[in-house]
């Protein structure tokens, strides 16, 4: 069990018949069973000892393995209302599933999909099993064939003898590997969220399948407050905000995921890395510029090629010698550290940049800045001794925290990924004790810091272990902001080198980070996270002037010009158009600050202030409004 105990049971007993024993307060809870770092049916027999852990809501592979019975649940109420479709995949997603179906000549209409909801949901009551029958690949086709399902079939073709699995729940029947929940009584509230087209296996040349969308959970509750999260979500979608706000831009004759940044967008882009400047000068970074491209022969000794060939842009070649877009800045930074002698007095050598990267995402997965081709990373790398590890990780997640709290982000953990030791020298680097004594190194740093962390098996890189940062946004949403990895591959590969105290030569231990991510993420991130009303410092406009009326533009020049002195991004409406249209304008905007100017502020010298989201603030002294608004943009507040 995962508190180190151990339980005997006669073999054959299930993940179930297990909870059931402890209490059946928590048999009710179980969705799933974790057997050997494998996700199995919690109905499965157990044959052989195990390490198990019993998985309920509050764990992922349980809410995926949920979602994935949804899916077939949805199906079998396809099968109900469309008797002639035929199946693809349905797969669980981050967030609920979808189901890939052939229609033939029929349309599915949004009318349909309530019509849908209202099958599962009769099904779902009827609390039918979902049961696993292992089948041999002969007995598999032949099932498929009788049905004419020609997608079976096709994946069936790709199957081995002897791992082959259908489940049944109902009077659905499904090619599947599994895992389901018990039974199809735990899901409580559905909704079928959109349609859309999709190729068979995503191949234009393939036929279009119907792709139908959906979420559920075990109770209404969840439902309600994730359908509110969605509709919130609409009003925040950063593609959305991006155009509206005048942020960035994409052309199809630029290219695919290659994003324009606006003006605004700039603006916002030059205050990120002032901060990041700021930060990492006072934290002993060195700056350094690297080219956009490199030679072929540094991938291969990074060993990003040919393992990592698929992201990256196809080589340029110019006399016989292939060039490549960079996909990442460590090899070039690796060779900054190498050009000059080091000691361990260089030690720890702190070099950032935003330097910019390219990979070739496939054009399915591009997403407004959250996928895209080109992106500006907050990089930097530590080359340190071993001595030096622990306050050096320590030091960049307390940067990570810093963060946190200007932009805030009230909810984050870092997520420890680690290595599998059953994939050493294939997917990992073949130095078992390192791993070892790497992982420990981090968990340490990770404890005594006190911060929230979760460990994950199998997801290190090739090279050593590292922690993705998962942040949310203010409306609950999840995104992966940056990484933070160890690295003690690269240096041997490298020949990287520094004269320890001893006089000997000793491989320096490197951490690569990227804190605030790239540009493109961070800023789509915090398009959401603000919905728009960026804090004033930050704002790429923080000050609308509205005179009332022409006779007061002279006194309205002088604000703008006494704002400028103090840096501070103003401009005037000066168009003949009502105050009331003014103020509406610029709240569409989201202007952080609008100053209203008429007859007694030009007299008094005053200026009229109305607050995004706070109305009117009344009047003040001009001088006194901008002491306090330069203020509160040097201490980076967040209103």
């Amino acid at each position: 069990m995962p508190d180190g105990t151990e339980r005997a049971y006669e073999a054959g007993a299930t993940s179930m018949d297990i909870a059931k024993s402890i209490s059946e307060g928590l048999a009710r809870k179980v969705l799933a069973a974790n057997i050997n770092g494998e996700v199995w049916d919690a109905t499965r027999p157990i044959l052989n000892d195990a390490s198990l852990k019993l998985l309920t809501w509050d764990d992922t592979e349980a809410k995926s393995t949920f979602w994935h019975s949804s899916a077939h649940l949805m199906a079998e109420a396809v099968q109900a209302v469309f008797p002639h479709a035929k199946f693809w995949v349905g797969p669980p997603i981050e967030k609920g599933f979808y189901y890939d179906l052939d229609l033939e000549d029929t349309k599915m209409s949004e009318e349909d999909l309530t019509l849908l909801e209202k099958k599962m949901n009769e099904f779902a009551k009827q609390n039918n099993p979902f049961i696993r029958k292992s089948v041999p690949k002969a007995e598999a086709i032949q099932y498929f064939t009788e049905k004419g399902d020609e997608y079976k079939l096709d994946l069936l073709s790709n199957l081995v003898d002897g791992e082959i699995s259908l489940y049944t729940q109902g009077s659905f029947t499904d090619l599947c590997r599994g895992p389901h929940i018990p039974s199809t009584g735990a899901i409580k509230a559905i909704k079928l969220t959109s349609i859309a087209g999709a190729y068979w296996k995503g191949d234009e040349k393939n036929k279009q399948l119907t792709r139908v969308y959906g979420i559920a959970f075990p109770n209404q509750k969840e439902l309600d407050e994730y359908l509110l999260m969605l509709e919130e979500a609409k009003k925040r979608d950063h593609r959305k905000l991006g155009k509206e706000l005048s942020i960035f831009t994409m052309d199809d004759e630029v290219g695919q995921g290659l994003p324009l940044w606006l003006p605004n967008g700039t603006v916002i882009i030059e205050e990120l890395e002032k901060l990041a400047k700021e930060t990492e000068n006072a934290a002993g970074y060195k700056r350094v510029v690297t080219p956009h491209i490199a030679k072929e022969s540094v991938y291969l000794t990074s060993g990003h090629l040919p393992y990592y060939a698929d992201s990256m842009f196809p080589p340029m070649e110019l006399d016989g010698t292939k060039y490549y877009l960079k996909p990442m800045n460590c090899p070039h930074h690796h060779k900054i550290f190498d050009a000059e002698p080091k000691s361990y007095k260089d030690l720890p050598y702190r070099i950032a940049e935003y330097g910019t990267c390219y990979r070739y995402e496939q054009s399915g997965e591009l997403f407004g800045l959250m996928r895209v081709r080109c992106l500006h990373m907050n990089d930097a790398h530590i080359y340190c001794s071993k001595e030096q590890f622990a306050a050096e990780f320590r030091a960049v997640n307390e940067m990570y925290i810093k963060y946190f709290k200007i932009f805030g982000i009230d909810k984050y953990v870092m997520r420890l990924s680690l290595h599998d030791p059953n994939k050493l020298g294939q997917k990992y680097v073949n130095e078992p004790l390192l791993w070892q004594e790497t992982e420990s190194m981090v968990r340490e740093v990770l404890i005594e810091s006190k911060i929230p962390y979760i460990e994950v098996q199998d997801e290190a890189a090739f090279y050593g272990p590292k922690i993705d940062v998962q942040i949310w946004s203010a409306i609950g949403r999840e995104f992966t902001l940056a990484t933070n990895q160890v690295d003690f591959n690269s240096g041997n590969k490298f020949k990287l080198s520094y004269t320890n105290q001893h006089n000997s030569t000793d491989v320096p231990l490197i951490i690569h980070r990227a804190p605030l991510g790239t540009h493109e993420r961070f800023i789509g991130f915090l398009l959401e996270h603000y919905a728009g009303k960026f804090p004033a410092w930050i704002a790429p406009l923080q000050v609308k002037i509205l005179p009332i009326s022409d006779k007061f533009m002279d006194y309205s020049n002088t604000i703008l010009q006494t704002l400028k002195k103090a840096d501070i991004r103003v401009e005037i409406d000066d168009r003949s158009e009502k105050i009331g249209k003014k103020i509406r304008d610029t709240e569409i905007l989201k202007v952080p600050y609008m100053l209203v100017i008429g007859e007694k502020e030009m007299n008094e010298g005053m200026v009229s202030i109305r607050r995004q989201g706070k109305g009117d603030l009344g009047a003040k002294d001009l001088n006194q409004f901008v002491s306090e608004l330069v203020e509160e943009i040097k201490l980076r507040k967040g209103e």
